[in-house]
């Protein structure tokens, strides 16, 4: 199953086939959805009061196909009339001042009609052909069928971006790996040298108070050492990087609606990576978490873009 983002773009238009010289043209619909990221599906119609009628339907074709992202519908009717200007019949003209007449009784200051408004408000009544709705939402499956194909290859994209950035945080997961080990070898050394320096200026001294022997001091020297592997040690934390990392991948693959879950556990990397600097001790391992926050950081992002 494909993964989605939920930014996407379509548009389309619907009008039949031309109408003869001389006739009324046929009107034209126009739809486009446009999308961006959002917790929640949040859908928002834009259409003209001859279409308001039909939301309802429209509300119900995108819901079942959407689950998340800020949608926006805009839909329109165009070429309802010819290039000549459609005279008025008398019913419609007595239609208009009968209600500019109940107008005027409750406002008297209200300006009467002007021959252009009388004409702009004639051409509305034009009937429309054929079933709106069902022409409406045809344009409308349409429509959909590109958004999604649209939010397809976007989440298509994203999903590449991911899974590139899984590699890196993998290669610096294992290049942190053997560091520890070396650091309490390093570490360990450190102390026998200190105990061995301390000894041999006692003994220089002349002191006969001193007790401690190499063999004692080596192992004080490996006990501090084991105190600073425990207090270092990022194993643990490795381990359960690896395992949101093998997580991440494989909602990647599974695709559907992962986004919220992905949002998870990019909070849990970044857990775990915070965790990996604060216990380090060395340039080389500091770095590695820097670089691991980084790339969480962009990955983070991505996610959100993810429906």
């Amino acid at each position: 199953m494909a993964v989605y983002s939920m930014t996407g773009y379509a548009t389309a238009q619907s009008g039949g086939p031309q109408a003869p010289a001389g006739s009324e043209s046929r009107p034209v619909l126009g739809m486009e959805i446009r999308s961006v990221n959002s917790r929640f599906l949040d859908l928002t119609f834009k259409m003209s009061d001859d279409l308001r009628g039909t939301e309802p339907a429209l509300r119900e074709l995108l819901g079942a196909r959407l689950k998340r992202g800020k949608v926006e519908v805009r839909a329109w009717i165009e070429g309802r009339s010819d290039s000549t200007v459609r005279a008025p019949s008398v019913t419609e003209l007595q239609r208009l001042v009968g209600l500019q007449d109940t107008v005027q009784a409750w406002c008297p200051k209200a300006a009467p009609l002007t021959v252009a408004e009388v004409l702009s408000l004639s051409a509305r009544q034009l009937p429309l052909p054929g079933d709106l709705n069902n022409t409406l939402l045809d344009l409308a499956r349409t429509v959909l069928e590109g958004f999604i194909g649209a939010r397809e290859r976007e989440g298509k994209r994203l999903a590449d971006m991911l899974q590139d950035h899984l590699k890196q945080l993998r290669r610096l997961a294992k290049d942190a790996q053997p560091l520890i080990p070396q650091l309490v070898a390093q570490q360990r050394q450190r102390f026998i040298d200190r105990w061995n320096e301390a000894l041999n200026a006692s003994a220089a001294a002349g002191g006969t108070g001193n007790t401690l022997t190499s063999e004692a001091a080596q192992e004080r020297a490996l006990t501090e050492a084991t105190a600073f592997a425990i207090r270092i040690d990022v194993a643990e934390e490795l381990t359960r990087l690896d395992s949101h990392l093998e997580e991440i991948d494989r909602l990647i693959k599974k695709g559907g609606d992962v986004g919220k879950r992905l949002d998870f556990l990019i909070q849990e990397l970044h857990r775990e990576a915070n965790t990996l600097g604060s216990k380090s001790s060395s340039l080389e391992l500091t770095r590695i978490s820097v670089d691991m926050k980084v790339l969480i950081e962009q990955m983070r992002e991505q996610v959100q873009n993810l429906e």
